[in-house]
């Protein structure tokens, strides 16, 4: 019997049990089917896509329409797995009613079971109205990507006083306005630690300590699948897809200048007497 998907509950028990939870971020079908495969608890379509897919230098130009088009092609694969699809910059800082408007589209567009959002007690109103409406909504604090040319570029939070005290506080305030979890990304690992045990609900790290609820990472880098692929402190390397993938097209441009692909074993042929009528002659081979 195939295990059942997880819930905003589930997740809670998890962090109260002490059994860690597993998530992938990931962009398309034929990723996503494969996370799911393996076994992740959470599948997350992050607005990373813009840096990973499409060769953007942040995820600023990420739109609305790029994370539904993305969310459809994972929910559409990962049918078992919960997924969490990332709001893109400045569709949840407006309006209480143009928020809702976009999370709206991207539950019923995307099918998602929950929506992410940069940013701690500045977007507390925000969440809580969305949870209000239904939407379970996950918290994103620490390096905010969103937020990288105020924070003065991809640097570790929380490293002095001040910055601790504040990323605490907005912990709490999303927990507060109902967020059901909470990605730490470049935190310290005693600050993502102490706010894994102050809150009740689970904290996913990246970059964060072996200290939080659970981890994600990028789907690209945990398996080198980038060109350059470029080294991170908070990334494991688990396969090089990347280089088998190169050298797999390289073998495959080698045999095509060669002739040797395709061979007889690639090839059709059509009946030997329709060849005949077709063409007044026996195929090549014969």
């Amino acid at each position: 019997m195939e295990p059942k998907k997880l819930s905003t509950t589930r997740m809670k028990k998890m962090k109260a049990d002490g059994v860690p939870i597993s998530m992938v971020t990931a962009y398309d079908y034929p990723s996503a089917k494969l996370a799911e495969e393996a076994g992740v608890d959470v599948i997350l379509v992050g607005d990373s896509l813009g840096n990973v897919v499409q060769g953007q230098q942040s995820t600023l130009p990420v739109t609305l329409d790029d994370i539904i088009y993305h969310t459809k092609m994972v929910t559409r694969a990962a049918t078992g797995t919960f997924v969490v699809a990332d709001m893109p910059f400045m569709t949840y800082h407006g309006s209480i009613d143009q928020s809702l408007a976009g999370i709206g589209r991207l539950m019923r567009e995307g099918l998602c079971q929950a929506v992410k959002m940069e940013g701690g007690a500045e977007i507390a109103h925000t969440v809580e109205a969305s949870v209000r409406a239904g939407v379970p909504v996950v918290g994103h604090l620490g390096l905010t990507p969103q937020s990288v040319y105020q924070i003065g570029g991809y640097k570790v939070q929380g490293k002095n006083n001040e910055q601790a005290r504040k990323l605490l506080d907005d912990a709490k305030a999303l927990e507060q306005a109902g967020a059901f979890a909470i990605v730490l990304e470049l935190t310290t690992d005693e600050l993502s630690a102490e706010i894994t045990r102050q809150l009740s609900i689970p904290t996913i790290g990246i970059g964060a300590g072996p200290n939080c609820d659970g981890q994600v990472l990028v789907f690209h880098d945990l398996l080198q699948y980038s060109s350059p692929a470029y080294p991170k402190k908070m990334v494991k390397t688990y396969a090089n897809i990347g280089d088998s993938i190169r050298n797999g097209i390289a073998e495959y441009v080698k045999e095509v200048k060669n002739r040797s692909f395709p061979a007889q074993e690639h090839t059709f042929h059509a009946d030997l007497e329709i060849a005949g009528q077709l063409y007044g002659s026996k195929p090549s081979d014969e």
